[in-house]
């Protein structure tokens, strides 16, 4: 895949652009930063305590778009006619496989941009750039899975038209609570 992928999500009177571009070294303090957050770490299960932490994780998402199989963007409230801007998140296609009909999407929103619809404008954007990218290869489902109890991201998945599809039993210790899965398919 293509190292300059940057997607766009336009502003609304109300939020402004978001860019959407592959992570980099260069976003590892901000990294840190928003792992601070207690909220995010409860519904993640990576672990990034420190700078050591945030570049292995990048490390790890270099390698999945290298290996084609997890596509994963940091998402910034974009700076005007610029590459840049603060991390409010992150989006993420997962379990990509050629020939494989289905894959997973996932997110997360730092603690300072909760609550400005960054999270759904993400997803909608990765949503139509994996559904135009690899749509050739066999995709036509995506996948959202979540806690049950996570109340935001069902909110997220229906504003996204990612609709219920069924309830996924507890597997502790991992995951103590059903799930949810939302699923949206390349024609909606």
């Amino acid at each position: 895949m293509n190292d300059t992928v940057i997607l766009r999500a336009g502003s609304t009177p109300s939020s402004p652009t978001l860019l959407l571009r592959r992570w980099s070294m260069e976003d590892v303090a901000a990294l840190v930063e928003a792992y601070r957050d207690p909220v995010l770490r409860r519904w993640t299960s990576s672990v990034v305590d420190n700078e050591g932490d945030a570049v292995q994780w990048v490390k790890a998402q270099e390698q999945g778009w290298e290996a084609g199989v997890r596509f994963s963007f940091a998402v910034l409230e974009a700076q005007p006619d610029s590459n840049r801007g603060q991390l409010v998140g992150h989006v993420v296609l997962k379990g990509v496989v050629p020939g494989k009909p289905s894959a997973e999407v996932g997110y997360w929103t730092a603690a300072h941009a909760r609550g400005r619809g960054f999270a759904h404008r993400a997803l909608d954007a990765l949503t139509g750039w994996a559904f135009a990218t690899l749509r050739a290869d066999g995709l036509q489902r995506l996948e959202l899975l979540h806690q049950v109890d996570n109340l935001a991201s069902c909110r997220v998945a229906q504003k996204s038209r990612y609709d219920f599809d069924k309830v996924l039993p507890a597997a502790p210790p991992a995951f103590p609570l059903d799930g949810h899965v939302h699923a949206r398919h390349w024609d909606v």
